[in-house]
């Protein structure tokens, strides 16, 4: 009985699938933090420029 308990614990691969399906989450979410990181950096950026020529242009007025 305990000799099947434990080839039926030990053949279970269940568990590491699901640790797997995990990990590889978690590294799509890193991926998608770190570009959108980049991606909000520069478009941060362009309303800066934008900003500055619009206040550039109705102060010459």
């Amino acid at each position: 009985m305990i000799v099947r308990l434990l080839k039926s614990v030990l053949g279970d691969n269940r568990g590491a699938t699901a640790v797997e399906y995990g990990l590889i989450i978690a590294l799509i979410v890193i991926a998608m933090v770190v570009s959108l990181t980049g991606l909000a950096n520069t478009t941060i950026g362009m309303w800066g420029n934008v900003n500055t020529k619009v206040t550039t242009a109705t102060a010459a007025k």
